[in-house]
């Protein structure tokens, strides 16, 4: 079953979902549909288990041309500096684009993005939001920010520097200039790279059915603490681990988890509990 978005295209198969961005004719910019609807469909697969891993591709020659240009103007946009508000209007923008993809990043399960072609701008902070990135071998990724005279504001900084050394991050960030698949496979943003989209798009989501395959709390485990270390030193990385297996690991799931690489078979394992809203 595929569920139709504005940008996106979202169907769930063998507990994989995969959400496909649709606006080939637009180079799939993010317009104010897109930044409402990704978050969105996120939240929605993730507190109701809908599924256990998540694939984010994309159509047309273009992953995405970073954020619309309807959206830096207007009511939804950043504001009217002639009336006094455009710094807090500015700002109340920035921090909901920011919430709607710190969504793939909060999510409980593993999001693998398949980039072809140029992801530009918005296109990073989407793309460094994932947990595992595969491109084309023609693929590139531009911080197109600096060649518009702006900042990149949505999360590109804060993350993009836990894939790449920092002074290659300064370099596309002070430069703008688009970085290809070689390199980027070089420096560690992608975990792989691919003759065609369609080989790409299938390894992701074979990637994603491995994944959904094993015992879903430990997934959500391992997504967490290695978050969490990323940004704690050590020793608090040590503790958090020893509270969080205190708490969840489940032995009934472990026995089964064991018995089924012994027996060379699908584990049989409970999906995560749903989230209730408040």
């Amino acid at each position: 079953m595929t569920q139709s978005y504005e940008c996106f295209e979202v169907s769930i198969t063998d507990k994989v979902a995969h959400i496909v961005m649709s606006r080939p004719e637009k180079r799939n910019a993010m317009n104010l549909a897109f930044w409402n609807d990704i978050q969105t469909i996120i939240e929605d697969i993730d507190d109701n288990a809908k599924a256990r891993a998540i694939v984010i591709s994309s159509t047309g020659p273009i992953f995405c041309a970073g954020i619309d240009l309807s959206m830096l103007s207007g009511v939804n946009g950043h504001g009217d500096k002639n009336k006094g508000d455009y710094g807090p209007a500015f700002l109340d923008t920035v921090t909901r684009l920011q919430n709607n993809l710190s969504s793939l990043e909060k999510c409980r399960i593993p999001v693998i993005v398949a980039i072809q072609g140029g992801c530009i701008g918005g296109g990073v902070d989407l793309v460094t939001a994932a947990d595992i990135r595969l491109g084309t071998k023609d693929s590139y990724i531009c911080i197109q920010e600096i060649n518009v005279g702006m900042t990149a504001d949505v999360g590109t900084f804060p993350r993009i520097l836990n894939h790449m050394p920092e002074g290659v991050v300064r370099e596309l960030a002070y430069t703008g200039r688009k970085m290809g698949a070689d390199e980027l496979t070089r420096h560690g943003f992608y975990n792989d790279t691919y003759a065609s989209q369609d080989d790409m798009v299938a390894a992701a989501l074979e990637m994603a059915r491995v994944i959904a395959r094993k015992p879903p709390l430990a997934v959500y485990g391992c997504k967490r603490i290695i978050t969490y270390a990323r940004d704690h030193n050590t020793q608090d990385t040590l503790d958090q681990i020893g509270v969080w297996n205190m708490s969840m690991l489940i032995p009934s799931e472990m026995m089964e988890a064991m018995q089924a690489n012994m027996q060379k078979r699908d584990g049989n394992f409970a999906d995560l509990p749903e989230r209730k809203k408040a």
